[in-house]
């Protein structure tokens, strides 16, 4: 049997390898605090959410396939970890009880596969029961084959023949075999008889059973009770193994369906915390790939928000026919935030779970990939512009058509011109090949380079900032500006540090790109900040 919990035709491949750029997707969107808040410490949640989150799909038949058992999910929270739990039981079973080395013949391995298929078919039944009573209020197609299967494949007549089956295994009569002799009257072709021995027995003590011969050991003999020992090994050789893979077969099927559910929990668990939160939550509306959507209402930043344990700003998008969005403004304004939710967003819509946001339908990228400023490295085996494109070239070796990349005030190593001429050129290259871009930058060069082409396939974003320099954290459609207000940087830090602030400053609307130099450091970027 299969689970069908997470693809509508076959099992996960919980085995696959990590798609390329996967360390910088998780760092760069923060997404181990979502797999944290999905498994609340469980080791094997923490699995299952890792895998299927960094597994995602473009698949539309398959993301809405796994929305509709997370729907199902949140609908029967209680009865989802029940049926987990379920699965952990008799898993355990097994473990407890494996046959290891120690049970080596023939007849011992068939002594312990009997006795765990007997606790395993309770597990099953078990099943049974929840699949004929909680079933038909199920309506994704996932839980509902899963059920219909069970309810099929394992009714109570099944069950009970099995326990029959597994009773007369235990040879509670005795055992009837055959054999052949071979080479020097040596034993061969060994095989198990069905028969009802103590029938027989009653037949010959009555005169009217078949001739035979019997013998009986004498209460020493070693050597005889060992040879009838092997005797008897060789007899039950192709039984127990078939009842061991029977075993094998059943926890086989009890660990994939555990590992399914794992996921279905996680998203329980996220779903609860991000409630917690403050953090809206709803199932996207998945378009092709291709299609250019994109549109938001109250976007946020789920990391953030789970970090924070309260609500935060979230913002609007209307990016619907754009190939390039190009996000300038303020430091500290909501920036990263904003990009950090877009991608969270497109990552958790391609595994199939809800978003954080009111709203949210977009196109179902390829792949993601983020190309965020890195620090300075520490070994000193190359410069951070060095750096930079060395992890875009390992970006553009995997990239495919209709991949989404985000980029975080990249290439802003070296000097400005500089900096702005090689994003244009490679952000203009991956526009050329159907990649679409989500761009963060305090170069004002580079935005109003792509201003001044007049596409209307690009979007300018701007981070809000009030007449009194404070940050109102909303990103909203706007030009960008000759300034990245790095005096109002400047005045944070020395009003936080205590000498001279404010005094002195250059006006906001001079040629500042949002790099401040203030004793011999180069104080940049924009840590995310909470609504008051």
């Amino acid at each position: 049997m299969q689970a069908l919990l997470l693809h509508p035709d076959r099992d996960f491949d919980w085995k696959r390898p990590d798609p390329p750029g996967t360390g910088d997707l998780v760092r760069d969107l923060g997404l181990s605090t979502l797999v944290e808040a999905m498994a609340k410490g469980d080791e094997r949640l923490r699995e299952a959410a890792r895998g299927v989150l960094l597994a995602g799909t473009a698949d539309l038949a398959t993301i809405r396939h796994r929305q509709d058992v997370v729907r199902d999910c949140l609908a029967h929270p209680d009865l989802v970890r029940d049926l987990y739990a379920l699965t952990i039981d008799a898993i355990e079973t097994e473990r407890k009880s494996a046959i290891g080395a120690f049970f080596r013949s023939p007849g011992m391995v068939l002594s312990r596969s009997i006795e765990l298929m007997g606790e395993l078919v309770a597990h099953l039944r078990r099943l049974r029961i929840v699949a004929e009573e909680q079933g038909p209020s199920f309506r994704s197609q996932g839980f509902g084959v899963l059920f219909s299967t069970v309810r099929r494949e394992l009714g109570e007549r099944y069950l009970a023949e099995v326990n029959r089956s597994l009773g007369s295994l235990k040879f509670p009569g005795g055992m009837l075999m055959s054999a052949r002799l071979g080479s020097g009257n040596a034993g061969r072709d060994y095989t198990l008889r069905r028969a009802d021995l103590r029938r027989d027995r009653l037949l010959h003590l009555l005169g009217r059973g078949p001739e035979g011969y019997d013998f009986t050991l004498a209460p020493r003999d070693e050597s005889g009770a060992r040879a009838l020992s092997e005797l008897r090994d060789r007899g039950v050789e192709v039984a127990s193994g078939a009842v061991a893979r029977s075993v094998e077969h059943v926890v086989d099927f009890f660990k994939m369906l555990r590992a399914e559910l794992a996921f279905c929990v996680g998203a329980l668990n996220l779903h609860e915390a991000l409630a917690a939160s403050g953090c809206p939550t709803c199932l996207p509306d998945p378009r092709p790939p291709g299609n250019r959507s994109m549109s938001a209402r109250n976007l946020c930043d789920a990391s953030l928000a789970l970090s924070l344990g309260h609500g935060i700003v979230g913002n609007a998008l209307a990016a619907d026919g754009k190939d390039l969005l190009v996000v300038t403004g303020a430091n500290r304004g909501g920036k990263s935030t904003f990009l950090r939710s877009l991608g969270q967003a497109a990552v958790m819509m391609r595994c199939g779970l809800f978003v954080a946001a009111d709203a949210f339908a977009a196109e179902v990228p390829e792949r993601v990939f983020t190309h965020h400023r890195r620090e300075e490295d520490a070994s000193l085996r190359s410069g951070k512009f060095d750096e930079e494109l060395a992890r875009m070239s390992g970006i553009a070796d995997a990239l495919v058509p209709n991949s989404l990349v985000l980029f975080n005030e990249s290439f802003s190593a070296t000097n400005e011109r500089e900096g702005s001429e090689v994003a244009r050129q490679i952000v203009s290259a991956l526009l050329a090949r159907g990649v679409r871009i989500v761009f963060v930058t305090h170069q004002y060069t580079f935005a109003r380079g792509f201003h001044e082409r007049g596409s209307r396939a690009t979007l300018f974003l701007r981070a809000g900032r009030d007449v009194d320099g404070g940050r109102n954290f909303a990103i909203t459609e706007a030009d960008p500006l000759p300034t990245s207000y790095g005096p109002d940087l400047f005045a944070r830090i020395f009003d936080e540090a205590g000498p001279i602030a404010g005094k002195g400053l250059p006006s906001d609307h001079g040629p500042s790109h949002g790099h401040v130099h203030a004793g011999g450091r180069t104080i940049q970027g924009e840590p995310s900040r909470p609504s008051s």
